[in-house]
């Protein structure tokens, strides 16, 4: 890219990619060496800018130190825990010229992750757990980054713990699975924010233990023990105080894990089975008692037509999501199955993410089928990207779920703020469907409930890029949800 506005355009994207732990390499180019420092016309002080949301950031200064840069960029970038690297060239070193010799190996000072969990602090962990009777596994994006989704199951499985995942843990653990709890947090389920609520020990494996995951800290798990698996020392006891770190990859942790409980199969039989019988009975309690419901009233739900996406893919799709209600919705009823069909924006909450992610996946993966489930406000943050779309012969599929205001917004003004609307309401929310054909795209347009089934399956089917603008009830919340500052138990249900 160039300098100046080129490279700072870069930095929400950057932080995205920060605070969800996305491994990118970003080039920016700079002005001249010898111009650095004199307000040059596009200048930019793009490592100073980056420098608090990325992993690392280089300032090449001899073109002969380029190939050992990239080498380590890209290390740096993918191992331990992933993040952002920015390397910023000058336009004279981009310009020089020297012999291309790539280093075979990254030797770092200072920078060694650890990927192995320490003996024995896994045989501790086991011990503990082996002396529960309320266990609950908690686990985040560190699950599918690690690609973990396999060790996850054969241990929750092997011992009968309820397993509930954050939002960039979803798809780590199977969405129709039994002990399956839904997502946790402000959004959560009841079942899964009861469950962490009444807990005796709470298993959290690759999560960062987030406000919006956690609630009220003081309260979080209150009656546990808390075991924290997870790549990055520096996220462990950061927000939530823990009994037993184990600092490594949650694949090598699990798998390691596992194999200690079979070394005492005696301890993990069948008075295991029974000793916490009694909990998932409550669990499954919860789970029935207050599961994720709306009403069907003849209007057009947003819940339905995420529910409807779900059964026309087969959960198979990969689903990009914007930012707000739409996020929200997708998380609590699309059923994710598998790792990386998911791609959503959670720590930074960046509006306008979901079409370019889908854009990106479509051209990773030419032959499945993307979709990006919209709001009528996020989408319009980046909707010029259609030209891309087109352009290229992206067939992504946007699904809009039109409420015509800014809905996560509205329903705050709504329940916290004494139905004060300020900017939430969106009087002049464009004619997708002309919109999308202006573009080249296809359009379709759904109002009543009736129309989901039959406008979806054209939409998946055409081949094109896709708009699909769904007129959805406008004052549909998302609920649960947990009022900022409160306890995960203090649950707005309706």
């Amino acid at each position: 890219m160039t300098s100046g506005p080129g490279a700072t355009n870069t930095v929400t994207g950057i932080a995205t990619a920060y605070m969800d732990s996305v491994p990118i390499v970003v080039f920016s180019g700079q002005v001249n060496t010898v111009l650095i420092g004199n307000d040059a016309f596009q200048e930019a002080d793009i490592v100073g800018i980056t420098r608090p949301c990325t992993k690392h950031n280089y300032l090449v200064r001899d073109v002969t130190e380029m190939a050992r840069i990239i080498k380590e960029a890209f290390y740096i970038a993918r191992s331990g825990r992933p993040g952002p690297v920015l390397i910023d060239i000058p336009k004279d070193v981009s310009a020089a010229l020297t012999e291309f010799t790539y280093p075979e190996k990254v030797r770092i000072r200072g920078y060694q992750p650890t990927y192995a969990g320490h003996p024995g602090q896994i045989k501790k962990a086991v011990k503990l757990i082996n002396s529960s009777k309320r266990p609950v596994l908690y686990t985040g994006g560190g699950i599918i980054t690690s690609g973990a989704a396999k060790e996850l199951r054969a241990f929750a499985e092997r011992l009968s713990i309820p397993v509930t995942n954050t939002l960039m843990g979803l798809g780590g653990f199977p969405g129709n699975h039994p002990q399956f709890l839904g997502m946790l947090g402000m959004h959560g389920t009841y079942a899964a924010n009861m469950a962490i609520t009444n807990a005796d020990t709470i298993i959290a494996v690759g999560a960062r233990f987030d406000d919006r995951a956690t609630g009220k800290v003081e309260e979080f798990g209150s009656r546990a023990k808390i075991i924290h698996v997870d790549i990055d020392p520096t996220s462990i006891s950061k927000n939530i105080r823990v009994d037993i770190p184990i600092v490594g990859d949650a694949k090598n942790v699990l798998r390691r894990m596992l194999q200690v409980v079979e070394e005492d199969k005696e301890s993990f039989g069948g008075a295991w089975d029974h000793a916490i019988a009694d909990w998932l009975r409550q669990v499954e309690r919860w789970k029935t008692e207050f599961p994720l419901s709306y009403t069907r009233n003849g209007t057009l739900k947003p819940q339905y037509v995420i529910e409807r996406i779900h059964e026309l893919t087969g959960g198979k799709a990969i689903i990009a999501t914007e930012v707000g209600q739409n996020q929200m919705w997708t998380a609590q009823f699309y059923k994710f199955l598998e790792p990386r069909r998911l791609m959503t924006s959670g720590g930074l909450g960046t509006m306008g993410y979901g079409f370019p992610a889908a854009i990106g996946a479509q051209v990773a993966y030419p032959d499945m089928l993307v979709v990006d489930i919209a709001g009528d406000g996020s989408i319009q943050m980046n909707i010029q990207e259609l030209a891309t779309a087109v352009q290229y012969g992206l067939p992504v599929k946007v699904v809009i779920l039109n409420n015509g205001c800014l809905g996560m917004v509205r329903q705050w003004q709504e329940l916290f703020y004494e139905k004060r609307y300020a900017i939430s309401v969106l009087e002049c929310v464009p004619n997708f469907v002309k919109l999308a054909e202006a573009y080249g795209a296809v359009g379709y347009e759904i109002e009543h409930e009736s129309e989901v089934d039959r406008v979806l399956k054209k939409a998946f089917a055409n081949g094109r890029p896709t708009l699909v603008d769904a007129h959805v009830n406008p004052e549909e919340g998302v609920y649960p949800i947990v009022p900022a500052g409160a306890a995960l138990s203090d649950m707005l249900l309706v």
